[in-house]
Order: C-alpha cells, then structure tokens, then sequence
C-alpha cells in the first residue's frame, strides 16, 4: 500500500474523531488503527510520521503515542 494511501485513511479516521472531546478523539483513533490495521499498515504509517508526518492531520500525529509500533524483523 502506498504512503499516500495510508495517509489518506488515517486522516479519514481523524476527520471522523475530530468532533469528539481530544482525549475520546486520541483514544478512538488509535483504538481504531491497534484494532483494524494489520502489522505492516501501521508500519507505514510509522514510517510516515518517523519522516516529518506529512499530510497527516494533527490528530494522527498527536495519536501516534497511543497506536502500537510492530515489531521490526
């Protein structure tokens, strides 16, 4: 999957949540993505955010502490 196209479906998760409270709008978020995205989505999304975050929404990035980083081989 490309970083565009994850990019594009965590901003689609956080346009969602962002009209919840922040503390429900971080956790929901994140609790989508552990939930929902398999190992190598989430991933990509890390390697997104490890190179600056572009395009991603602030709430993606205030997220990122709440989402799990998987294992590297």
């Amino acid at each position: 999957m490309s970083a565009d196209k994850i990019v594009r479906m965590a901003n689609q998760i956080a346009t969602f949540m962002e009209s919840k409270p922040e503390a429900e709008a971080l956790a929901g978020l994140a609790s989508h993505i552990n939930d929902f995205w398999e190992p190598r989505m989430r991933a990509q999304l890390f390697a997104v955010l490890d190179a600056g975050g572009a395009g991603l929404r602030p709430l993606v990035v205030r997220a990122a502490g709440q989402i799990r980083r998987p294992q590297t081989a």
